[in-house]
């Protein structure tokens, strides 16, 4: 399939919420892309405009650690997206080949993606939708944000509909799950969903009815990760902890973590913490060297 007489399709390389995703070519630079065409017959009546914010949104968030996007447009009813395509795969995909990762990886994945969560909320948008199968992993061990499908931004307030509750339930912001508006916030405790399931395997909260999982967003106090594993005491559970504050001022900010500012490297009693900056340091090059 040919789209704007450049865009040659091949495999689909994914499927979502809001389309299918195609490895292809961009004919005319001769450069690999991924394209994303909106699925037809939808009866989501709000499934054009958010395709079109998705586009809007990712276009306008420029960094390292964002899936870049190059081009949209509409051939024969069809809208579709053009994007870096990320050769690698995704942090879903690591956990699952791989379990909990060691706290320095973990620290690394979840450093980078703060970077483009950052950038994104430094243009006024909140992502709304970060979980491990929104994180991609470059070849080189770059972390790269994707999927701004149902991004909001911070000054429309024509973005949700009061009462709707938007994303996934086990990475869903207490706030969120009590249908208030998304802050940049949110998507700090997304991402604190995110590093728990790292370090763990599992994300803190958990279960077979959605409902419930908010109903533990709202109410439950995470378990401390060292309840289960000591090892895991330290400076990377008290961050986890604190991205999971049920309060959204009580979080740090995604550009605190990606910068390593966020941890509280007072020593707690009878606790031996590694130096932070050398923890950081250590994370970063276990991130990207692999």
């Amino acid at each position: 399939m040919l789209l704007a007489s450049r865009y040659r399709l091949h495999e689909v390389l994914g499927h979502g919420g809001m389309g299918e995703v195609f490895r292809g070519c961009d004919e005319l630079l001769g450069r690999p892309v991924a394209v994303k065409l909106l699925l037809p017959g939808r009866h989501d009546p709000f499934a054009e405009s958010r395709f079109r914010r998705e586009a809007r949104t990712a276009a306008m968030v420029k960094d390292p650690h964002v899936v870049a996007a190059y081009d949209f447009g509409q051939q024969d009813g069809n809208y579709y997206l053009v994007m870096e395509l990320v050769e690698g795969r995704s942090v879903a995909h690591e956990l699952a080949l791989h379990g909990p990762l060691e706290p320095e990886r973990a620290v690394g994945i979840v450093q980078q993606a703060a970077a483009g969560i950052a950038a994104a909320h430094r243009r006024d948008i909140v992502h709304r939708d970060i979980k491990p199968a929104n994180l991609l992993i470059d070849a080189d061990g770059t972390v790269k944000v994707a999927d701004f499908g149902i991004a909001r931004f911070v000054t429309d307030p024509t973005s949700t509909v009061p009462g709707q509750v938007l994303g996934t339930s086990l990475y869903l912001a207490p706030e969120r799950a009590q249908g208030r508006p998304a802050t940049g916030a949110s998507d700090v405790y997304a991402l604190g969903c995110v590093l728990y399931q790292l370090v763990t395997g599992r994300p803190p909260f958990d279960g077979d009815d959605p409902t419930d999982v908010l109903s533990q967003h709202v109410r439950t106090d995470p378990v401390p990760p060292s309840e289960k594993c000591p090892s895991l005491a330290g400076p990377v559970e008290d961050l986890l902890l604190r991205m999971l504050s049920k309060e959204p001022s009580h979080r740090p900010s995604a550009a605190a973590i990606a910068d390593g500012a966020a941890v509280d490297t007072s020593p707690a009693p009878g606790r031996h913490r590694a130096p932070i900056g050398r923890l950081w340091r250590r994370a970063l090059l276990g991130a990207t060297a692999r």
